[in-house]
């Protein structure tokens, strides 16, 4: 597929919405939007066999959802991905990690959106003060034991699909 040319919708500090002109292989025309958004990074903090979680009100569904630390650098900035995980863990949370992997990258909405995310697994963790944005004030942090991590999953109390995603790269490493 080839793009002919772009024009931007809309703009906000956390995404850019875009529509592209374009031509399709077989030679015919057509036009794609996209939602630009910088990358980001999700955090599974793991202590022993226990998961630190966020729960927060997530505006576009009306619920307060659990989910794993995850973010953008501000103002849709480019940021290095692993000082992105450490500043999100402690931003959300007040954890540190003395060690950070990273487990794998997902697509979010790969038909919609160009971003992309990186996840990481915190471990020798020490807590501290969460430095939360304002948009965060809200939110509210818990350990949980992996086997009730698994079943808010089933329950249906967790349903972000990063951090869903980001379960199942846990244990597809044998974590």
């Amino acid at each position: 597929m080839e793009r002919l040319s772009t024009r931007q919708v809309y703009a906000n500090p956390w995404m850019v919405v875009r529509e592209d002109q374009i031509r399709r292989t077989d030679g015919t025309d057509g036009i794609f939007g996209v939602i630009d958004k910088p990358d980001y990074a999700l955090i599974v903090p793991l202590d022993g066999d226990r998961l630190h979680l966020v729960e927060q009100f997530r505006y576009p569904l009306g619920l307060r959802r659990w989910e794993f630390p995850q973010g953008t650098a501000p103002d849709r900035a480019d940021s290095d991905p692993l000082e992105l995980a450490r500043r999100e863990l402690r931003e959300e949370t007040g954890l540190r990690a003395g060690r950070m992997a990273e487990l794998g990258l997902l697509d979010v909405a790969p038909g919609m959106s160009s971003q992309r995310g990186r996840v990481f697994l915190a471990t020798e963790l020490t807590e501290g003060a969460p430095e939360r944005e304002h948009s965060e004030q809200d939110m509210r942090t818990a350990w949980f034991d992996r086997a009730e991590v698994h079943d808010m999953v089933n329950r249906g109390e967790i349903t972000d699909a990063q951090s869903i995603a980001a379960l199942g790269l846990l244990l597809l490493n044998g974590l």
